[in-house]
């Protein structure tokens, strides 16, 4: 969610303050005139609040809650939790079936990922980031610097992605890897030389 959405979010609870104070009111059976004496707050102010013409803070609605008994979710309304499901949909990418398990951006990413077969030699690459990885099912090779590792279903590793690194299936079958990466991490900017070439 952007600041725009935000913004409107928050200013669609407050605008329907007022009416849910005045409704608690009248269930309760009580006057401006009680109320304002049970909060210490003026007859007046309580009067613009319910009717949307004083904005609610916390200094107001937290004397009211405690007058009425009830807790301040109740006067604010806050939003129902929505349906926390990610429902992404799979990419295809550099022969990888890349599911994304997070749908906002943020400080970390989690991906599910199938990597099929590859051909050809490992090309390490580097990037911004930092990197950790969970085999599912499958083996996963890590080719990490001078380290050339196999890693079986229940084993995970961690690195700096600015150390040169290459990850893929071990052997002629897929491997399936959890992995968590900061938000800099898909953005590859310089491409390592492969081991064995020429300075």
């Amino acid at each position: 969610m952007d600041e725009t959405d935000e913004t409107g979010l928050v200013a669609g609870v407050l605008a329907k303050v007022g009416p849910r104070l005045r409704e608690l009111r009248a269930k309760r059976g009580i006057t401006l005139s009680d109320l304002s004496e049970a909060t210490g707050i003026s007859v007046s102010t309580l009067s613009r609040l319910e009717s949307g013409g004083r904005k609610a803070t916390l200094e107001l609605l937290l004397p009211i809650a405690r007058a009425h008994q009830v807790p301040l979710d109740e006067l604010v309304g806050a939003p129902e939790v929505g349906d926390p499901r990610v429902r992404l949909a799979p990419r295809e990418m550099n022969g990888m079936t890349v599911v994304p398990l997070t749908r906002q951006p943020g400080a970390l990413q989690a991906y599910k990922m199938v990597i099929g077969p590859r051909g050809g030699e490992p090309e390490p690459q580097i990037h911004e980031g930092y990197e950790w990885l969970y085999v599912l099912a499958g083996r996963l090779r890590l080719v990490l610097a001078e380290h050339d590792l196999v890693l079986k279903p229940g084993e995970a590793a961690e690195f700096d992605t600015r150390v040169p690194h290459w990850f893929g299936s071990a052997d002629d079958r897929p491997v399936e890897v959890l992995s968590l990466f900061g938000r800099q991490g898909e953005r590859m900017h310089v491409r390592a030389r492969p081991r064995g070439a020429g300075s």
